[in-house]
């Protein structure tokens, strides 16, 4: 695999500017990496190894499959594609992603993406190139398995019943109320469906948003930004909101659609990602760890 030594802030620089380029490219019509086209984005998985990318990397690739063009979510290094029996077209361009290194060990870097530099210092950042299977020759992906649409919005339903949010319908709009802890939502009938969505989808993508708002709060995961985001802070827990939703939307093969409301927050999200280049990091590791929250709360009512 080519790996570039490069500066730890060389490095998020590179990934930062790549996530920049693609949600300034659908600024206008609010449409981010996370939001896929027709279909949802598929999420990240390494064609070798079969293991889903995580933290910035996820949305570091859905960045360069927007901005390429790409459908498939496989993706894979050079030398892993030719391993395959693969070859990347001529030309093609490969995708950043970072890897860490533990100073102190000769063994083969692991993945270890989603950690925030801040608390790593044992480790070093180091960027990577794969390419997407939409640039190569010779594969064939695997067939996913098939779940209708019935199927897929009941297993978001109970999802969601199985974390005991409390959820209160009757609003005029969406929103996690931190003082009373409950979610207001608009009843399910208000919803309308789109092109890429039915109004059931519509619903549970922007209650997925509110949940990860929830899980925030100061008796579950207590997230906190401290002087570090400022006055900023409220547009960048919006922005872990939208990446924990796209991570449960993609799981659960919803697109997420993009949102009006967020205009007033796309300025801010590319002030603080170019003027703070591990402030993306930080976000997908929070959503990240949000996800795996409200997974681990789910699971477990399920098995009582």
């Amino acid at each position: 695999m080519q790996n570039n030594v490069l500066s730890r802030k060389d490095v998020f620089a590179t990934i930062t500017d790549k996530i920049v380029a693609a949600i300034e490219a659908g600024a206008d019509e609010f449409r981010m990496p996370w939001h896929g086209g027709i279909l949802p984005p598929e999420f990240p998985v390494n064609a070798a190894t079969g293991k889903p990318y995580r933290g910035v990397n996820v949305v570091s690739l859905w960045a360069e499959a927007m901005l390429g063009r790409y459908v498939s979510g496989h993706w894979a290094s050079y030398k892993q594609w030719q391993n395959l029996g693969a070859q990347v077209r001529k030309g093609s361009r490969g995708a950043p992603i970072v890897f860490y290194k533990p100073v102190e060990s000769e063994q083969e870097e692991g993945e270890l993406d989603d950690v925030d530099a801040t608390y790593a210092p044992r480790y070093i950042a180091r960027l990577s190139y794969v390419f997407n299977a939409d640039q190569v020759d010779g594969w064939t992906p695997p067939m996913p398995e098939s779940k209708t649409i019935v199927e897929l919005n009941e297993e978001v339903a109970a999802f969601i019943a199985r974390i005991g949010a409390d959820i209160h319908h009757g609003s005029h709009r969406a929103c996690y109320r931190r003082d009373l802890d409950c979610i207001e939502m608009p009843e399910p009938r208000a919803f309308i469906g789109t092109s890429t969505s039915s109004p059931t989808e519509a619903y549970h993508s922007v209650l997925l948003h509110e949940m990860v708002h929830w899980s925030g709060a100061p008796q579950r995961l207590d997230r906190a930004f401290g002087k570090r985001f400022g006055d900023e802070a409220y547009a960048f827990e919006e922005l872990i909101a939208e990446l924990g939703a796209a991570f449960l939307c993609s799981a659960f093969r919803i697109v997420i659609e993009p949102r009006a409301d967020h205009a007033a927050y796309i300025a801010t999200w590319l002030s603080v990602l170019s003027r703070d280049h591990r402030a993306i990091l930080s976000a997908a590791r929070m959503a990240r760890e949000a996800v795996e929250y409200l997974t681990t709360v789910s699971a477990f009512h399920h098995q009582g």
